[in-house]
């Protein structure tokens, strides 16, 4: 009877070592994919603009999770597929987790040039045009908008993973009536119709950020969260706004798992740090 107690005293210390040697579950992801409204540059602020991508970590907990931030300035939902730039993200994607996706700036280019041919077809639907494309002397066949977000969608679900649709941010121009526009007519409109459609995750930052530029007016957003001279790119005290609001939009949909990563706290310490070491690289 001793000998069998000593086999399973044994067989437990044996289970438990290898509990204890195992690897660790790999911590889950968040990506973040888009244009340079999201990373410009390198993603260190290169002139003093920034995109929102890069304080946005700041506001998780980086014990539980990483936010990794793979957009490419220059980019649309066309051409960051076709450059490469998605396919190594999409191969590393495990179940649970995460990708954010704003496209839309770029959208609106031509789609065939000698330049950047990186153009959309407006709108969402499942139109498709067949080029002899300039730039890179090949046949491509260019989509829509929509259905390059919803490639992306069922690609993400594909491996397990979470997408998360986001209106792509306005820009500082004003209108005759001295307000930030929506674009519920263009890209912000068409991403909103394809999260609907998908049934996916949609935060709205073009109206988030909007409101509270128009909320500021221009004399209080202008070389304070937008240099005078760009009016596409935010400052970092910009970016870190955009962050925040995308934050905000997550916390409204109290059911996502994505809310247990996020901090107690606004960062405030962090994110200061993060705008005061940008001051040093205008």
């Amino acid at each position: 009877m001793k000998f069998v107690k000593n086999l399973v005293f044994a067989g437990l210390a044996a289970v438990a070592l290898l509990a204890c040697t195992a690897d660790p579950e790999p911590k889950a992801v968040i990506y973040t994919i888009g244009d340079s409204t999201v990373k410009n540059g390198q993603g260190r602020g290169d002139g003093g603009l920034w995109g929102w991508g890069a304080p946005f970590a700041y506001f998780f907990d980086s014990t539980q999770v990483e936010v990794v931030n793979v957009a490419r300035g220059g980019t649309s939902s066309r051409t960051y597929r076709t450059l490469g730039l998605w396919q190594p993200t999409l191969d590393s994607l495990k179940a649970g987790d995460f990708v954010f996706i704003q496209f839309g700036h770029n959208d609106a280019g031509a789609l065939n040039d000698s330049t950047r041919a990186r153009g959309t077809i407006r709108g969402t639907g499942d139109e498709s045009e067949l080029i002899d494309n300039i730039l890179t002397g090949e046949q491509e066949t260019v989509y829509s908008y929509g259905a390059y977000l919803r490639m992306y969608v069922q690609e993400i679900r594909d491996k397990g993973a979470t997408p998360v649709l986001i209106a792509p941010i306005p820009r500082n121009s004003w209108n005759e009536e001295g307000k930030i526009p929506y674009n519920d007519a263009s890209y912000g409109g068409w991403a909103r119709e394809v999260a609907e459609q998908e049934g996916v995750m949609f935060i709205n930052l073009n109206h988030k950020l909007a409101d509270a530029m128009n909320a500021l007016g221009p004399d209080k957003v202008t070389d304070v969260l937008f240099f005078a001279r760009d009016h596409t790119h935010p400052t970092a005290e910009g970016a870190v706004l955009a962050a925040s609001l995308v934050v905000e939009g997550i916390r409204e949909h109290p059911g996502n798992p994505l809310n247990k990563y996020l901090l107690n706290e606004y960062p405030a310490g962090a994110l200061a740090d993060f705008i005061g070491a940008a001051e040093t690289v205008k």
